[in-house]
């Protein structure tokens, strides 16, 4: 995103001034590690709670511009992992068709960062060099963000043309509004990890600023996904295509593999996301 201007929120009695200053893998692997504890609670702080709200209620760019640079004021976990912008839509918007995480963004790339260190830094090879997963227990309470396609649901499926991002080319999908099915809490979590190198790329085609709260960490999270399996699951169809087109509309710059893009048909065949309307 595009920070621009200034701005001036209220919250509570204060005035606070402010000063504003990716795809997912394909490639199945069969090794995997499990990591991380049961779900717990955490509670939030009345800062973080008060920045989420002034960011709930920003009504135009600058606002929430203004709003992001003071989260990213506050103090920060040091790492080698660190939420990639391209990931924070996964807290932030609540009709995200994917994986929604209820749970601080702070406190979270903390945990990851604690699991990370206790196995030894060791990541699960992704579908490019600059790819890597780690899949840990689900800590946050996420539910699953896709049900299987029956004749008893079908009729409910709606379809659009939508982009991730602003700078992305619209292409069509389809979901499950989430009225119409109720997920279940899933058991693990996905982190999908992009390298800093490649993240730098992907952020300069689309003249999106690099995020200097990231210093030198060398892995950013760029995807969250919940789900019931230890292992990879093939991605859409047309994030694949995406991926191929190029770094200016959105993608990774990695060519299509027929072979992994004719398994992940066979799986969105018969799987749709659930989407809050």
């Amino acid at each position: 995103m595009n920070l621009v201007g200034a701005a001036s929120i209220r919250f509570d009695s204060d005035w606070l001034k402010f000063v504003p200053t990716r795809a997912s893998p394909v490639h199945l692997v069969p090794q995997h590690f499990i990591l991380g504890d049961p779900p717990t609670t955490t509670t939030r702080s009345f800062q973080t709670r008060g920045i989420t709200n002034m960011l709930g209620a920003a009504t135009t760019k600058t606002e929430k511009a203004a709003v992001e640079a003071a989260e990213a004021a506050q103090p920060q976990e040091s790492g080698d992992i660190v939420l990639d912008g391209f990931a924070k839509r996964q807290f932030e918007d609540k009709t995200y068709s994917g994986t929604q995480i209820d749970f601080d963004r702070n406190e979270f790339v903390k945990k990851v960062n604690e699991i990370y260190e206790a196995n030894n830094k060791q990541l699960v090879d992704g579908y490019a060099p600059f790819c890597k997963h780690l899949f840990i227990k689900n800590f946050t309470g996420a539910r699953l963000n896709m049900v299987a396609i029956t004749q008893a649901n079908a009729h409910m499926l709606m379809s659009d043309y939508e982009a991730r991002t602003e700078y992305e080319l619209p292409v069509l999908g389809r979901w499950f509004p989430s009225h119409s099915v109720t997920p279940k809490v899933a058991e693990y979590l996905d982190i999908i990890l992009y390298s800093r190198e490649q993240i730098i790329k992907e952020n300069e085609a689309v003249d999106v600023p690099a995020d200097p709260s990231h210093g030198d960490a060398p892995w950013g999270i760029v995807s969250i996904k919940a789900q019931d399996v230890d292992h990879e699951l093939p991605m859409k169809p047309i994030t694949m295509m995406r991926n191929a087109v190029g770094k200016e509309q959105g993608g990774s710059g990695v060519p299509l593999d027929r072979d992994e893009y004719m398994k992940a048909v066979e799986y969105w065949r018969n799987h749709a996301v659930i989407k809050k309307m």
